[in-house]
């Protein structure tokens, strides 16, 4: 594997590293270290800055790139490196693993890198020879100061390659106005799925998104929870539900769902002035035939009366 290199101060070299594409959600404060992939690396280089690593080969083959870290302060500083394979977390972000990566060795785990200097830090990343084709997704991740940052490796074993996903588990969580779902991506590539939505009631369609991209990289063999919201929903009807997810390549599925909407509180309240009306409707006729049994029964006595006294 190549030696480090470091870049001595020079004014020309610590703008370029500093004008490098950030590898992380946002870009650096002005003075934070940087760490990015260098010029002119990878399967397929580039002279200008590559916001990830790219890097494809067969089984049984190694593979070598750079990553450039970049100390612009006015104190040393130690980087800590390492290679971790990603994941998506359960709402589909892009994560990586606290293990290192076994696939990935670098020059040097650990790299101190003096006042306004840039350190060229070279690894390899070395297929094993029964690797599944496919993506390979990693990260290097580098860490100084408290601050950690991470920068993507796309890493492809060549061979057949399968894009195949699924929607599952779909259902509509009426008391949060949401529609929840499951992405699996069931093939050995990553994929960008987009997400086609509808809903038809008893009297007509109440629900129609056509197809958007989500804001999710699917990678191979992993499953995320996602959820679409839908404000509004109908306050009575019976509706069906249908995803259509399409990723390309082949990659496609729908799933369906039932909902019923029924606007309870309302239902409530009825109930309860329907069953006040009918306890008032009760109570009157008891009251009425209280009023009339007290006659009957002075008229029964009487007729019993005479009848002793006619007998005697």
């Amino acid at each position: 594997m190549r030696p480090i290199r470091l870049a001595l101060p020079a004014t020309a070299l610590l703008l370029c590293a500093l004008s490098a594409p950030a590898a992380q959600a946002a870009p650096p404060a002005s003075g934070e270290w940087t760490a990015a992939p260098a010029s002119g690396g990878g399967t397929r280089p580039s002279a200008d800055g590559r916001p990830s690593f790219y890097l494809e080969g067969a089984p049984g083959t190694t593979l070598e790139d750079t990553v450039s870290l970049s100390n612009p302060t006015e104190a040393p500083l130690t980087v800590k490196l390492r290679g971790a394979a990603a994941y998506n977390a359960a709402n589909g972000d892009f994560a990586v693993r606290e293990k290192p990566d076994p696939w990935i060795a670098l020059a040097a785990p650990e790299v101190r890198i003096p006042p306004h200097t840039r350190a060229d830090v070279p690894f390899a990343v070395t297929v094993p020879s029964g690797a599944q084709p496919g993506d390979h997704p990693a990260a290097l991740v580098a860490s100084a100061s408290g601050r950690e940052v991470g920068v993507r490796l796309q890493l492809r074993v060549s061979g057949p390659t399968l894009s195949a996903l699924t929607v599952e588990s779909v259902r509509v969580d009426k008391g949060r106005e949401l529609i929840r779902y499951a992405l699996v991506n069931r093939g050995n590539t990553a994929l960008t799925p987009r997400l086609a939505v509808r809903a038809d009631g008893v009297f007509g369609r109440v629900l129609t998104r056509p197809a958007r991209q989500l804001p999710v990289e699917l990678l191979p063999g992993q499953r995320v929870e996602l959820t679409e919201p839908w404000r509004d929903p109908p306050a009575l009807d019976r509706v069906a539900v249908r995803l259509d997810v399409d990723a390309g390549g082949g990659a496609r599925s729908t799933a369906r769902a039932r909902a019923t909407f029924v606007p309870w509180g309302a239902v409530a309240g009825a109930g309860a002035v329907l069953l006040g009306g009918m306890g008032t409707v009760l109570r009157l006729v008891r009251r009425r035939r209280r009023r009339q049994g007290v006659p009957a029964q002075v008229a029964v006595v009487e007729r019993e009366l005479a009848q002793t006294g006619a007998s005697q």
